[in-house]
């Protein structure tokens, strides 16, 4: 037992010469889902959401992080815009912003979603908050020319404001039978953890930006 304890010690020792710290120690970086029903975890248990989803992936990976679900069902890039203030908080470090499905499936005009996309990016540099842009695509009964337009929203925009782009949310998922609802669009559980697993490492790289302007 004497020797247990002084190797413990030792380690002890050498982890304050060094000024090495456990990843639990950081002080987590709080992050934002904001979005509609993708974002909510619609028709799911809460513990099959994508947020508590992506929270527990990103633990296991080692990550200190705190997601807050900023997700409503229903909601558009106006709606979303509307409520970022009182959405995000002050001591928030960085954002995942996912609109656009309602607005495509709504035929709002590409130039709506993307005044109210550039609105809310803006808003986040204003604030130093690191940003993740999670992009959607158009179906395809919308017709080429409003596809390309509201496609083309998310890179340009990811660009113009120096954030993180996730192509497309539903990669791997929509139209996927065995991955959606009932209605064919939302993820179920099984589609939930695709998009998890294919989205996981933008957000690491997300956190490392959070990171890197908000040292612990």
């Amino acid at each position: 037992m004497r020797q247990i304890a002084a190797s413990a010690a030792c380690s002890l020792a050498l982890i304050g010469a060094t000024g090495a710290h456990p990843a639990a120690a950081q002080t987590p970086v709080r992050i934002v889902a904001l979005g509609d029903s993708l974002t909510a975890g619609y028709g799911l248990p809460d513990k099959d959401g994508f947020v508590a989803r992506l929270q527990a992936a990103l633990a296991a990976a080692g990550a200190a992080v705190e997601i807050a679900n900023g997700g409503v069902s229903g909601d558009t890039a106006a709606d979303g815009l509307a409520r970022l203030d009182w959405s995000v908080p002050q001591d928030t470090d960085a954002v995942i912003l996912e609109f656009g499905a309602n607005d495509m499936l709504r035929g709002i005009k590409p130039e709506i979603t993307r005044n109210a996309l550039d609105a809310m990016l803006q808003r986040l540099a204003d604030r130093h908050i690191a940003g993740l842009l999670c992009g959607m695509r158009a179906a395809p009964n919308l017709g080429s020319p409003y596809g390309q337009a509201f496609e083309s929203i998310y890179p340009e925009l990811a660009a113009k404001y120096g954030v993180l782009l996730y192509p497309f949310l539903l990669d791997g998922v929509a139209a996927d039978l065995a991955l959606t609802q009932h209605d064919g669009m939302h993820p179920n559980a099984a589609g939930v953890g695709v998009i998890v697993e294919r989205i996981l490492p933008k957000v690491q790289e997300l956190i490392a930006r959070a990171r890197s302007r908000h040292p612990s």
